[in-house]
């Protein structure tokens, strides 16, 4: 969102409330589930998360709305 990346960093590209809005769309009426798969080096944990039997991560990227940017998707 506007205000999110710090100074000095390289943002994601892309319109972030289009973005939320079609996560928004992806996971309204759904259970969403997510599952633990790591901790990374900050002590942040790392998510699987699914609507229904979509990998939101996965969905995001395929329909442009987010870019892979820690590592690579297992889509």
């Amino acid at each position: 969102m506007p205000g999110a990346c710090r100074p000095g960093r390289r943002c994601t590209p892309g319109d972030p409330y289009a973005s939320r809005d079609h996560l928004t769309a992806l996971t309204t009426g759904k259970a969403v589930k997510c599952r633990q798969l790591d901790v990374d080096h900050y002590g942040r944990r790392v998510v699987q998360c699914f609507a229904a039997s979509v990998d939101l991560s996965c969905r995001m990227v395929a329909d442009g709305f987010a870019v892979e940017r820690y590592g690579r998707l297992e889509c």
